[in-house]
């Protein structure tokens, strides 16, 4: 089992790393040259998604032929051979809009999930100098050195990573008063505008939680694998396990911070 789930974690990282060096191609050439609206007047899709996009499939193709992918930019998708549960999920560009104004948090974050379980997941943002990965079991890692989630306990020193449900506005009013929330009872909230670095930076101890109100699951599927990995937990928002569906996403350092976090956010304490 440990040299399947290297295998898998050897391609998240090759995957990741082929996506990131188109980032890092057309950064040095000025950026996106193709740029179109999706489902929102900031929701992005360029030349750079497209391509990453490429090249991070082309990796899983070539090393596992028999599994299906699941990608974010339309056409992203590829059916897996009969039987087999193996489910790649790729995010070739999390944060266009980021990248395409020169802002360096973006990232190629790439994972394989069986079933409902992440096996391996990487998360690779090159203008950081950061690459963060992680396999079932084995702990999670930037740059290769072992990482941990904080040690905080205390709702009100908790420093809170968020996103903003641009993409669905009918949910921005109940999130807003989330945000509210967490402003009053906490150290306070960053927003990076890149769900997977969000994910990483409380894997590696910077954040003590996180939550959004939507995400995709090419959004979170690396991510909860890091923070997981490093000892944290990740839920929905209105409780129950994450899977592979659309919706919220609540991380922690540990159980009961998370517990805490979300009373906070639902008002109940």
């Amino acid at each position: 089992m440990r040299e399947h789930v290297e295998h898998l974690l050897a391609t998240a990282t090759r995957s990741a790393r082929a996506a990131a060096r188109i980032h890092r191609e057309a950064s040095r050439s000025g950026g996106g040259q193709w740029v179109d609206i999706k489902s929102a007047s900031s929701d992005f899709v360029s030349d750079v998604d497209l391509a990453a996009q490429e090249a991070a499939m082309g990796v899983i193709v070539a090393r596992h032929p028999g599994h299906a992918i699941l990608a974010e930019e339309e056409r992203g998708g590829r059916a897996g051979a009969p039987g087999n549960e193996c489910l790649w999920v790729v995010d070739p560009l999390d944060g266009t809009t980021n990248f395409l104004h020169g802002h360096p948090y973006h990232a190629a974050s790439v994972a394989v999930w069986h079933g409902e379980i992440p096996l391996a997941a990487a998360v690779d943002a090159q203008a950081l100098g950061k690459v963060w990965t992680a396999a079932r079991g084995l702990g999670a890692h930037e740059n290769g050195v072992p990482i941990r989630v904080s040690r905080t306990r205390r709702i009100d020193r908790f420093l809170l990573g968020t996103g903003f449900p641009f993409k669905a506005h009918a949910l921005i009013p109940a999130y807003l008063q989330q945000l509210d929330r967490a402003l009053r009872r906490t150290a306070g909230v960053r927003r990076t505008g890149a769900a997977a670095i969000d994910l990483a930076y409380l894997a590696g101890g910077i954040l003590d939680g996180f939550w959004e109100s939507r995400l995709a699951p090419w959004d979170y599927g690396a991510g909860v694998l890091l923070v997981t990995e490093a000892g944290g937990v990740a839920e929905r928002v209105e409780g129950g396990p994450l899977g592979l569906e659309e919706g919220s996403v609540l991380a922690a350092n540990s159980a009961e911070a998370l517990a805490q976090l979300r009373q906070v956010l639902t008002g109940g304490a």
